[in-house]
């Protein structure tokens, strides 16, 4: 990681990639609007409306706590800085997919995940009936993660379920309005550890992400319904649950809902869309500091940033 103030001078010569870079300071000189823009994100202690900005409560802690997840997992830190300055907002999802797919199958060939992979132990994953519910009332589909014991944490059969109502939704067009939800305390609280690392190898995990994708159709969907595409949230709202949701046109949180994204202990990205969903909410910039720090966010700031629609 490198640390840089925003009043320093550009560099001579940039040839490529350059790792995570933090700023900090403040952008009195026209330099700071370099750093600004070239930066990984920048750190500050007073809010910004300007989103290459993160108000964090203590800058110095901030960047120790960046430093070490930056030196534990260097590579997927590296990653997760590449593929968020390579995703384009403004186009469709599919090539940030698939690029955020290509990156994930890299890192889970690396040697950050299978340290993770070797200190969880065996894979242990409890077959749990239903794991997604769906219903419909008229033109409303509502699709219910089912899995409360384990905070619906996100499973194959899960996204297999899931995808499969999608389809429904995408292929009737009497399906008006969809609403995204979760049985239990919560949401989702992202992928399913016990199933981490189950794929024969990284290539099959990757053509399964990419062309079983309910990420992609929940961008359909969202496309054609607007706000219509509803995703209520509560509880713990983490890494592929958070991901999810941010594709749908509508996101409402409940108030104490904690969200964020913890791929990062795994050696790893996130892995669901979220590069492309979360990104087109709040920036490369937020994206990188949920990622990169692993702190959780209240509803209040999500709302602030944009990750949410509504706090009810």
């Amino acid at each position: 990681m490198h640390l840089v103030d925003l009043s320093d001078p550009p560099p001579l010569g940039i040839t490529g990639p350059s790792g995570v870079v933090v700023a900090v300071g403040e952008p009195s000189t026209p330099e700071g609007e370099f750093w600004l823009d070239t930066a990984t994100f920048a750190l500050t202690d007073r809010e910004h409306e300007d989103r290459r900005f993160v108000a964090v409560e203590s800058v110095s802690d901030t960047v120790a706590l960046l430093r070490d997840r930056c030196l534990h997992w260097p590579h997927a830190s590296a990653v997760c800085d590449d593929v968020l300055r390579s995703v384009d907002v403004t186009g469709p999802a599919l090539p940030g997919i698939i690029t955020e797919s290509l990156a994930y199958s890299t890192l889970q060939s690396g040697p950050e995940f299978a340290r993770w992979r070797d200190s969880r132990g065996p894979a242990s994953l409890p077959d749990i009936a239903d794991p997604v519910l769906a219903e419909r009332d008229g033109g409303t589909l509502r699709i219910r993660f089912n899995r409360p014991q384990r905070h619906n944490a996100f499973s194959t059969d899960a996204r297999a379920l899931l995808l499969e109502a999608l389809t429904v939704a995408l292929l009737d067009d009497t399906v008006t309005v969809l609403v995204l939800s979760g049985n239990g305390a919560s949401f989702c609280s992202g992928g399913d550890l016990g199933e981490f690392g189950t794929f024969a190898d990284p290539a099959s995990a990757h053509l399964a992400r990419t062309r079983h994708s309910p990420a992609l159709a929940l961008d359909e969907l969202s496309r054609r319904l607007g706000r219509a595409c509803r995703a209520d949230i509560h509880g713990r709202v983490l890494g592929s649950g958070l991901e999810m949701a941010s594709f749908c046109g509508w996101v409402s949180c409940h108030p104490h809902a904690v969200l964020g994204l913890p791929e990062l202990t795994l050696g790893l990205i996130p892995g669901a869309g979220g590069t492309v969903s979360i990104t087109r909410r709040i920036g490369r910039w937020r994206t990188a500091y949920l990622v990169l720090s692993g702190r959780t966010i209240d509803p209040a700031t999500a709302l602030a940033w944009g990750l949410v629609d509504e706090v009810a």
